[in-house]
């Protein structure tokens, strides 16, 4: 049974070599792992992983092959009758065809936009539903919830279905990310490692195995050396966007906040929503009344911090480019600017995007990040955080 667990081991890239199945199969016949499924994943992630940078992969052939994760996947019939009530309330929805979509015009731009929402609220008089000019649900009207348009303002929606809305008017509420999470974290801090620069500081001393020995040889007692204790000199900085498309992000962002905080003592880290604006926050919670300005945040850390923005990028690019572009509030300067102070400022800077690289052409709002930071975007993959590191220690 072991075989086909070495060749799936091997197909997914793994690795494991002949010598270390036999190293396993050794394991096994001294009875170090006998009848305990936690203690034989032990021994043969001891004895097939040679690079911590494997383990996440093999914990993933691991679970398929031992534990039939995916014996879940079989079909199971559903019966209509038990479909959440809000799944049935979602009816009046309106999911057009693509050429129903393409039928729906645009109202020519995001000042015009605006200005045409204003005149809706001052005329309009109740609620409307299904129609194509008032603020109301399930229509193709600019405005509103559960319905299609290109390039409109979602007002009261909960969640995005489409995520096209060129302006979102809703209170949001954001979780901060748990910087408790382990699992999936080996990999992320392998990457992060190229970033560390040691330095022996003098406050702390540490054992010197090798001055000890020698010392003991010679004198002939015990003859105890320290040494300064190495530090991580590097000073890193953080922002990370939260909340909105960033939800389908949320496991990578924690697993990479959780990293950082295990591998830089030097650590500042702020949140900020699509684009960084004129204030950024540390407590998603307190965002409201705990906001920090940006400027105070530049004029706060020397350009020798390295700056990390992680964040998939994904927005309307009047976010970027314009005042007023927001979601949540009215800015009076576009994001682009606030940008260009931070890559002015701090000498090394670099944007960590979990959306799949080859998905970026897609998206307008990703290719102005980009070009921002002067082509400096790394997928939030290992290779991706071993490329940004690479740039961030030049």
């Amino acid at each position: 049974m072991f075989i086909p667990f070495f060749l799936e081991l091997k197909a997914a890239k793994v690795p494991v070599t002949l010598r270390e199945f036999l190293t396993l199969m050794e394991g096994m016949d001294q009875h170090i792992a006998s009848y305990d499924v936690e203690a034989f994943y032990f021994l043969a992630r001891a004895a097939l992983v040679k690079d911590e940078r494997f383990i996440d992969r093999f914990d993933q052939v691991f679970a398929h092959y031992f534990k039939g994760l995916d014996a879940l996947s079989g079909a199971t019939s559903i019966d209509v009758r038990d479909l959440p009530e809000e799944w049935l309330r979602r009816l009046a929805d309106r999911h057009l065809s693509e050429e129903e979509k393409r039928l729906v015009e645009s109202l020519g731009g995001f000042d015009k936009l605006m200005e045409t929402l204003k005149q809706r609220l001052d005329e309009q008089k109740g609620r409307h539903q299904g129609g194509n000019k008032w603020i109301g649900t399930g229509g193709t009207s600019p405005f509103g919830a559960g319905g299609y348009n290109p390039e409109g303002v979602r007002i009261g929606q909960e969640a995005s279905r489409h995520r096209r809305a060129v302006k979102v008017w809703d209170e949001r509420a954001f979780r901060n990310l748990d910087d408790s999470v382990e699992l999936g974290t080996r990999n992320i801090k392998v990457a992060l490692k190229r970033l560390r620069k040691w330095v022996r500081d003098g406050a702390d001393e540490e054992l010197d195995l090798d001055d000890t020995i020698r010392s003991t040889a010679e004198h002939g007692w015990l003859d105890v050396k320290t040494r300064p204790e190495r530090k991580n000199r590097v000073k890193l900085l953080m922002f990370f966007d939260i909340g909105g498309s960033m939800d389908d992000h949320l496991k990578v962002a924690e697993e990479l906040f959780s990293a950082a905080k295990s591998e830089f003592r030097q650590l500042e880290y702020f949140y900020f929503h699509n684009c960084l604006y004129e204030g950024v926050w540390k407590d998603n919670h307190r965002r409201r009344t705990s906001m920090v300005d940006t400027l105070d945040v530049i004029r706060t850390y020397g350009p020798d911090y390295k700056v990390i923005f992680a964040g998939d990028a994904a927005m309307s690019p009047y976010e970027i480019t314009m005042a007023g572009g927001s979601v949540e509030h009215w800015n009076k300067e576009p994001g682009m600017v606030w940008l260009e102070r931070m890559t002015s400022h701090f000498r090394k800077s670099v944007w960590l995007n979990p959306v799949p690289e080859g998905h970026w052409n897609y998206t307008q709002s990703i290719g102005l990040i980009r070009q921002l930071l002067g082509g400096r975007m790394y997928p939030l993959t290992l290779g991706g955080l071993e490329a940004a590191a690479k740039e961030l220690s030049r």
